[in-house]
């Protein structure tokens, strides 16, 4: 377990207790440190209060619709989202995603795993350290300056085409969807910007540094959900 992982926070929401006592339980165990409550409106006041490092979220939470609770969620942070379902629907799953989760896991399934996949999403959420960037190889890209290398050869971008590929380096393999990237890179919603800016700058970020923008090898569309940047 890495130092971030060592002491990250991790906010259980499941109106079981009993399965929130065997979460808390078994992740303490794993060296986490776990708040839990039972019901969307507690969620919502941890979150803003207590800004844990990640969220174990059931989608079925009683009276709580756990899809409207993630959305809401979205609406006033990017903290990391773990979806647990007890149904293994496919396009539930796309619309956990669609609504900003980072994962999901179906019940039922073990503390080890849970905790594994906890791991993962906080390895690939950490966030650049200011004055570093990426490096992957033939492409390059400095935070620090705004500089952005492909095959060694400097590549001229605008700001947000910068933005959003470094964001996308930042979270490698995490798919985001559209509506995620324009509140992340843009600052916006698709109530205020159409979601389409950001499939154009897509398509412009992979003129300039795909070989083979139609057969992109490093901006990938996940068909439904939306795009993630493949190392």
């Amino acid at each position: 377990m890495t130092e971030l992982e060592a002491t990250a926070t991790i906010l259980v929401v499941d109106d079981d207790e009993t399965i929130r006592r065997m979460l808390t339980r078994a992740l303490g165990a794993e060296g986490f440190t776990v708040e839990a409550v039972s019901d969307g409106r507690d969620a919502l006041a941890t979150v803003a209060t207590s800004a844990p490092d990640l969220v174990v979220l059931d989608i079925m939470l009683g009276s709580d619709d756990g899809l409207d609770v993630m959305a809401a969620i979205r609406r006033s942070s990017d903290v990391p989202v773990i979806l647990l379902t007890g149904r293994a629907e496919e396009h539930e799953r796309i619309l956990g995603l669609k609504l900003g989760a980072d994962d999901y896991l179906v019940k039922p399934f073990s503390a080890a795993e849970l905790a594994a996949r906890i791991s993962s999403v906080l390895r690939r959420t950490r966030k650049p350290v200011p004055g570093t960037g990426f490096d992957y190889g033939a492409l390059r890209i400095d935070v620090a300056t705004r500089e952005l290398f492909v095959h060694d050869e400097l590549v001229v971008m605008t700001a947000k085409e910068f933005d959003l590929l470094a964001f996308l380096a930042g979270s490698p393999r995490q798919v985001f969807a559209r509506e995620q990237l324009l509140r992340q890179v843009w600052g916006s919603s698709s109530e205020w910007q159409d979601p389409a800016t950001v499939t154009e700058h897509v398509r412009r970020v992979r003129r300039k540094i795909e070989d083979d923008p139609d057969n992109p090898r490093w901006v990938r569309t996940v068909r439904g959900v939306g795009y993630r940047f493949e190392p």
